[in-house]
């Protein structure tokens, strides 16, 4: 299985080896037929604290690295 890959920008580095990204998603509400955005925030393992707060990011599926990571970050956009 392919795995996904999530562009967003990094919201939190305070933890040691992770950063927060804010992933946002346009759809089309489906009776009002308007652009409506939605967001969710994911986990990512970022090895070496690389990446700072406002950086645009992509991210990827991976094997649980903690209770909460499953994402780990694959380059700068």
């Amino acid at each position: 299985m392919p795995k996904r890959i999530l562009q967003g920008t990094v919201t939190s580095d305070k933890n040691a080896d992770t950063v927060t990204v804010l992933v946002e998603r346009r759809i089309t509400h489906p009776v009002l037929k308007k652009t409506i955005r939605k967001s969710k925030k994911y986990r990512a393992h970022d090895e070496g604290n690389k990446f700072k707060t406002g950086d645009v990011v992509r991210i990827q599926e991976c094997a649980p690295v903690s209770k909460s990571k499953r994402w780990e970050v694959v380059e700068a956009v």
